[in-house]
């Protein structure tokens, strides 16, 4: 009698387990068969505007409380590129920053509402942080193991990180020693929630992986180039350090769609929750004005040769633009009139 419960339960977990392979799993780079392409097939129009693409709203909450992310640290990281990646989540809501502006790139993420009416937050901060050094579940991650890492982080006895089920991001960055399952291969980074049944509450999260020592032309495009791209040299990156610039555009997609869609119940294209199209899936690749197909877009340089499109606090970075559902195209503060 109590084996059919037990079996039930197994499927329900395989599903949910299946679901987060297929879910949103992101490379920056053009691919050669990118998941909208094939659901909107020719329809899709970088940047260009198009009335077949259909970003709905499933009802689901976002994030319109202010937002806290929390960095755990997995890992061997140098304070340089904590430096790097703290100064660009800072950057989201600063005031004052130089055109174009991680700041205004935001603005596109704030069009996006729930069934109030309520806009996405405007403020994004860094909160507290958590570093795992001793890499407590080995250089050799899963999706499963990932869930376990947030509740070692939530539940140390030493300044364990604040458990905020409404407005705090757990974004957890695995240093270039660290293989996580699917990486490079299918996904640079990922978002989805915690289980109550593994972490103790659900959590929005996302996992971001340096790829410097395992994929800079899959995952840092285009600071590196992939090999089925011939002809195309890779660009200079902002900051100097080719794995955690590229992480930035990683980073920045996830929580991006993180806030429109942090149980994957909200904003998304397509039919299937279990394979949704979300705002950053749709404008992959594209970095500004004209970007479609192996193209970028039009893009900055600065005076010492380095490639970016957005400016932070102190700092430039390169990041991809997101899908505006008000006009019906991919946008970017970098955009040309």
């Amino acid at each position: 009698m109590h084996s059919v419960p037990v079996i039930l339960t197994l499927t329900v977990l395989t599903v949910l387990l299946t679901s987060t392979v297929q879910v949103i799993g992101w490379r920056p780079y053009p691919s050669k068969t990118n998941g909208s392409d094939q659901i909107f097939d020719a329809s899709k129009k970088y940047e260009g505007s198009s009335n077949l693409v259909r970003l709905r709203y499933h009802m689901g909450p976002v994030l319109t409380n202010n937002i806290t992310v929390h960095p755990i640290w997995y890992g061997t990281w140098q304070k340089s590129q904590k430096k790097i990646i703290r100064e660009f989540i800072n950057s989201i809501s600063a005031v004052g920053s130089k055109h174009p502006s991680v700041s205004g790139w935001w603005k596109t993420v704030q069009l996006y509402t729930d069934q109030t009416g309520s806009n996405i937050s405007a403020t994004v901060r860094l909160g507290e942080e958590k570093n795992d050094r001793f890499y407590s579940h080995g250089k050799s991650l899963t999706r499963l193991s990932i869930q376990s890492v947030i509740k070692s982080a939530v539940a140390s006895r030493s300044r364990p990180l604040p458990v905020n089920p409404k407005g705090g991001l757990y974004l957890l960055l695995t240093s270039d020693d660290v293989y996580v399952q699917d990486f490079c291969g299918q996904v640079c980074g990922f978002h989805y929630f915690t289980f109550p049944s593994i972490v103790g509450f659900t959590l929005p999260y996302a996992w971001v992986g340096n790829s410097a020592k395992f994929c800079p032309g899959v995952c840092a495009y285009p600071f590196a180039v992939p090999a089925f791209i011939p002809g195309i040299k890779p660009v200079k990156s902002p900051n100097g350090d080719v794995g955690v610039d590229g992480m930035i555009s990683v980073i920045a997609h996830e929580i991006a769609e993180l806030a429109t869609n942090p149980l994957v119940n909200a904003w998304y294209a397509g039919a299937d929750p279990v394979a949704p199209v979300e705002i950053a899936d749709l404008c992959e690749g594209i970095y500004g004005t004209g970007g479609g197909g192996s193209y970028t877009g039009q893009m900055l340089n600065d005076d010492r040769g380095a490639t970016y499109n957005v400016n932070g606090i102190r700092r430039r970075y390169l990041i991809q633009w997101l899908w505006n559902h008000v006009v019906s195209y991919c946008t970017g503060p970098n955009k040309l009139d």
